[in-house]
């Protein structure tokens, strides 16, 4: 079984954008995919409900999820390419038992620390949050009262 993690250079054209798989491949490692391209469909909206429904979309607008979404991509494939080069790889190509890679023996000591990769897998990089206009309107009808 092969199995690729990459993205696109440029998620998006005139009249196009790609997010989830279709703008980055995952590795199974961590099983984050959906997460991410679920993140990346939150992001879209916020982003995009404003130009979307005033007719004014651009490219532009295209452009900013990709500025949005791509940081937290990288650096969740770079995790898994890291997961699997590091420990999977390595347990599973050594001829006889091996001891635990440092982070695991770290993990297995320390059950508190669990809770860092757990908040990268369930959370990951940068979580985002649904942004709805009556989120926008609390918010500004709450920063006029408080001047």
């Amino acid at each position: 079984m092969t199995v690729k993690v990459d993205r696109l250079q440029r998620w998006y054209r005139e009249g196009l954008l790609c997010i989830g798989d279709a703008a980055h491949a995952m590795s199974p490692v961590g099983g984050v995919g959906i997460n991410l391209a679920i993140q990346d469909a939150v992001a879209t909206a916020n982003l995009l409900a404003a130009p979307l429904g005033a007719g004014t979309l651009t490219s532009a607008d295209l452009a900013r999820v990709q500025k949005r979404r791509e940081w937290p991509v990288r650096w969740t494939q770079n995790l898994q390419v890291f997961i699997q080069n590091r420990i999977i790889g390595r347990t599973l190509d050594a001829p006889a038992p091996i001891s635990p890679p440092w982070p695991v023996r770290l993990l297995a000591r320390w059950p508190t620390l669990r809770r860092i990769p757990a908040r990268f897998i369930g959370i990951g990089f940068r979580p985002e949050h649904v942004r709805t206009p009556d989120v926008y309107a609390a918010a500004a009808s709450s920063d006029t009262s408080t001047a």
